[in-house]
């Protein structure tokens, strides 16, 4: 088998990308972890976010582009060993297209570092955390089985992190400066330089 870290880099058939929609981040992958149901493919970890930087996740966390999915518990301390998740107050409803019924929130935050916010310096660091609606997380916690103790995975939430460049959008359209640079050399050969 390869490397440890390598284990959620999936493999996908070429053609083929894990960029799920909101709506199937909560319905067929978090509602399916709370009901403890298996979910086949298993590609998304679990992982506690905390331990983490977000400069930490790859190797870790389910890579896919420039976004890393992961399984974590849902807590109020978004604390790592070099800074902290702040909300940044936007917090939307996933609502299912089928029945337009609230499955799920997302909320947004942004790394910081530093240990506290007067002192944070904020990064373009970005994590969506989308956590199951109030009647979803209830009917999973039904739908258990009661004959051991088994943890309440209802607390799950799945997180979404990328990086996000200066212009405020995720970057995947975008050329990085070293793909530019390539591109430009291939305009050298339309180049004509006078001969002395």
């Amino acid at each position: 088998m390869g490397d440890k870290n390598d284990i959620y880099n999936v493999n996908l058939p070429p053609g083929f990308r894990f960029d799920p929609t909101d709506e199937e981040l909560v319905v067929h992958f978090l509602q399916r972890k709370a009901t403890l149901l298996p979910c086949h493919p298993h590609v998304i970890p679990d992982l506690h976010l905390y331990s983490y930087d977000p400069w930490q996740l790859h190797g870790r966390a389910l890579l896919e582009g420039n976004k890393w999915y992961y399984y974590s518990r849902r807590t109020q301390n978004r604390v790592t060993d070099n800074g902290y998740w702040k909300a940044t107050g936007m917090e939307e409803a996933v609502i299912c297209s089928t029945n337009n019924k609230k499955v799920g929130m997302k909320k947004h935050f942004v790394f910081h570092v530093g240990e506290s916010p007067a002192s944070g310096i904020k990064t373009n660091w970005i994590m969506q955390e989308f956590c199951l609606s109030d009647s979803a997380s209830s009917s999973a916690k039904s739908s258990k089985r009661k004959s051991k103790p088994i943890k309440d995975y209802s607390k799950w939430v799945i997180c979404r992190v990328y990086e996000q460049n200066e212009d405020g959008d995720d970057g995947m359209d975008q050329l990085s400066y070293l793909d530019e640079v390539f591109l430009s050399l291939d305009d050298l050969d339309e180049i004509s330089l006078p001969n002395y």
